[in-house]
């Protein structure tokens, strides 16, 4: 996700993809491919769609997005 050798650039996506894992259950194990797409999509979804973000005062996302 970033240039080869520099890791300080990874650390945005490191963060998402942490909180995907930790508070949406992308750490689990699934059946197979289709059901951890669903839980991927529903994972990423509520992360824009329900989750506030303290970096944006609280607010959704996609609320601050469709504001702009």
């Amino acid at each position: 996700m970033s240039e080869a050798g520099n890791c300080y650039e990874n650390a945005m996506a490191e963060r998402v993809n942490g909180i995907l894992k930790g508070e949406y259950g992308l750490e689990d194990t699934y059946r197979d491919e289709k059901e951890a797409r669903q839980a991927v999509k529903e994972g990423i979804n509520a992360y824009n769609e329900q989750r506030p973000h303290w970096s944006l005062g609280l607010q959704i996302p996609a609320k601050v997005h469709t504001a702009a």
